[in-house]
């Protein structure tokens, strides 16, 4: 009866249908996966060793620690808003497989060109400053360093991708094209849509994430790809297997590591080494890189204090990186197997310094000083005084090198070649341009006459020198941009720049220099940033009235364009002077001085051009010798002359106002006379 048969129907034709064969589930037993999580484990009685990564190295050994190094079959997303680093920790991912580990990577650059993922790997590899290699401006050291590498690196099994074209299923085709494929790596999937990129917009970077986790476990690779957001809705709702979440702080990087299912495992510390397009373990990673986020007790309820943001504070770490970081594992190159020179290049970083400006560590920076000192004394077989000479000529290119590398990172992008204004133009070649300079050339007339007439009793004179004044004048105000006209003038602390005055300011003070200098010429002045702020403090202490301003040139200011620059030399500077380095100390003196005297119109520096940071500089030299004389006579000395930026003579006991020493902030006697002379007969 219908209804009532337990036969199977058939079909329409009324031939059977025939089941397709059906492929096995892929099934692993517990000892296979237990393979891939923990390591063999080693007959009883032998030495066991430091267990090696499991999966491939990051290049950063404080991030191989806590992920185990990049596994086989899992995806790795690295977000972070742009500029905060994420495209770096991939750089350094393909960098660490293809050229230290000799493995094949494939790396698909979305909105990047291959010339782009180049450089990169060139800056951090050897290093060399990212910026003059792109710039086409690298030393001569560096350009035999890059020749040197360039063997080595044209081997390195590493495949870019750079087609406008670019998508998952293009990625996914290369993969049997490239035998032994190791690591795959995305660099970016990018927030802001845009036509002519496919990884690009919120849909698509939703869709290619889950294409490169699935591609990750299909092709038992590891996957890293890097995204422009760390908008943690974003990120959760992609619930990948591994993402790493950075936040930039200045010249460190803060990585929070997120398991899916478990939540944050870890917060690392890590340091933005920009110059040289790379991030990098601190100097000391064990002791205070890495937080772990503890495991959440049952119930889950917050202890009381527990801050609810998942970030833990990091300790307070130092700001640059080691001289030379050591890879993960121990890999030969070119330039470590074929070294230039074989004694002056250091491959440890030195201690970190102690006392130092913030607990900060500068000896990357300072490591570029004392490299450059060896090389010279390795070039002229130890010769002291051909090594100075030497090291003075490069002083110029070197010092910009450094100041080069010390803003990397910076707050702000200073204008390198704005228009030069007409007053900031020589007349001659030899001459000067129009802005008046606070230069000191002052003697005590009023004292002088009475030592000459008799009415004031012989004194003793002690002549004082201010230690690196060109120096110490880098912490100053200076205009960032290009200078603005302002026809109504006035003053604005927050800018800085070049100020007319109608006329010369009267100074009614013959006990103290004055605050101008001795410059004596009718009309309107054109005074810099540094003159005008000493005027304005002098006028606070009823000293003289405010300059009145008719007219200014002016961009937005930083007083710390140079600061790191500053810190760094001076940082330097100390250290030789504690072990009587003679060669370092005429060496650095070099640099902060033609530095200050070559970024005006000079043709021996090509890489910047400010006349007015020139001038601020200066006179900023000026403003604080002429502070000093201030601070002199108003705790009793009688200030007798002031010379130039460093030449202070004063009567009394000096060592009860100043330090006696030869550090920036301190003093030192190169002489002492009597006033009146005697006449010789």
């Amino acid at each position: 009866m219908p209804g009532t048969s337990h036969e199977p129907a058939l079909p329409a034709s009324g031939t059977p249908a025939i089941a397709a064969p059906r492929t096995p589930r892929r099934l692993a037993a517990l000892a296979q996966a237990l393979d891939t999580v923990l390591p063999t484990t080693p007959p009883i009685g032998e030495t066991t060793t430091p267990t090696s990564l499991i999966g491939l190295s990051t290049g950063i050994r404080v991030l191989d620690d806590v992920l185990g190094g990049l596994q086989p079959g899992r995806f790795y997303l690295v977000a972070a808003a742009p500029g905060a680093g994420s495209s770096l920790i991939a750089t350094a991912a393909a960098r660490t497989s293809a050229l230290d580990q000799h493995q094949p990577v494939l790396y698909a650059a979305s909105g990047l060109t291959r010339a782009d993922v180049a450089a990169r790997i060139v800056a951090a590899h050897l290093p060399v400053d990212y910026r003059r290699l792109r710039a086409g401006r690298l030393t001569p050291t560096e350009q035999d360093d890059t020749a040197a590498l360039h063997h080595h690196l044209a081997q390195a099994p590493l495949y870019i991708d750079d087609g406008t074209d670019l998508t998952t299923d293009a990625i996914a085709e290369s993969i049997p094209d490239l035998p032994g494929l190791a690591l795959v790596v995305v660099d970016r999937l990018q927030t802001t849509e845009d036509p002519r990129l496919p990884l690009s917009g919120p849909a698509q970077i939703t869709d290619a994430a889950q294409a490169l986790a699935h591609l990750a476990r299909t092709h038992e690779l590891p996957v890293l790809a890097a995204v422009d957001t760390d908008d943690p809705h974003l990120i959760a709702a992609l619930s990948l297997d591994i993402t790493i979440t950075l936040a930039r702080d200045a010249d460190q990087i803060h990585a929070t590591i997120t398991e899916r299912d478990l939540g944050p495992q870890a917060t690392l510390t890590l340091h933005a080494d920009l110059a040289h397009a790379r991030i990098t373990d601190l100097a000391h990673p064990y002791t205070s890189a890495v937080t772990l986020t503890p495991a959440p007790q049952t119930p889950p309820a917050a202890p009381p204090h527990t801050p609810a943001h998942p970030l833990q504070a990091p300790v307070q770490a130092p700001t640059s990186p080691p001289l030379d970081p050591a890879p993960a594992e121990p890999a030969t190159t070119a330039h470590t197997a074929v070294p230039r020179r074989p004694s002056p290049r250091r491959t440890t970083a030195p201690p970190s310094p102690e006392g130092g400006y913030a607990n900060r560590d500068y000896s990357y920076f300072t490591g570029m000083i004392t490299r450059a000192v060896d090389e010279a004394l390795h070039d002229h077989d130890g010769d002291i005084t051909a090594a100075t000479e030497a090291l003075v000529k490069k002083a110029v290119p070197n010092a910009m090198a450094l100041f080069e590398a010390t803003r990397v990172g910076g707050n702000y992008e200073h204008t390198v070649y704005p228009e030069t204004l007409e007053f900031l133009r020589k007349k001659t070649k030899d001459g000067a341009d129009e802005i008046w300079e606070g230069r000191h050339n002052w003697t005590n007339t009023h004292l002088m006459d009475a030592l000459q007439n008799g009415t004031h009793p012989p004194i003793t004179v002690n002549a004082l020198d201010t230690n690196a004044s060109f120096l110490s004048a880098f912490k100053t105000h200076l205009p960032i941009g290009a200078l603005i006209h302002d026809p109504h003038g006035g003053f604005d602390p927050k800018r800085s720049g070049i100020y007319r005055l109608p006329a010369r300011p009267t100074w009614h003070h013959p006990e103290l220099p004055d605050p101008i200098g001795n410059r004596r010429e009718d009309g309107p002045v054109l005074l810099d940033d540094a003159t005008i702020r000493l005027l304005i403090r002098c006028a606070r202490l009823g000293l003289c009235e405010a300059p009145h301003i008719t007219e200014c040139w002016t961009s937005g200011a930083s007083e710390g364009l140079l600061e790191k620059f500053r810190r760094v030399l001076t940082e330097a500077r100390t250290k030789a002077l504690e072990t009587d380095d003679m060669v370092t100390i005429e060496y650095i003196k070099a640099m902060y001085s033609k530095f200050t005297s070559t970024i005006g119109e000079s043709s021996v520096n090509r890489d910047i051009r400010r006349p007015d940071w020139m001038h601020i500089i200066r006179s900023q030299a000026f403003a604080n010798l002429w502070y000093k004389s201030h601070r002199a006579h108003s705790n009793g000395l009688t200030v007798v002359r002031v010379r130039g930026t460093d030449e202070l003579h004063v009567t009394g006991d000096w060592r009860t106002v100043f330090t006696e020493g030869r550090l920036t902030t301190q003093m030192k006697q190169k002489d002492q006379y009597p006033l009146p002379r005697k006449s010789a007969r």
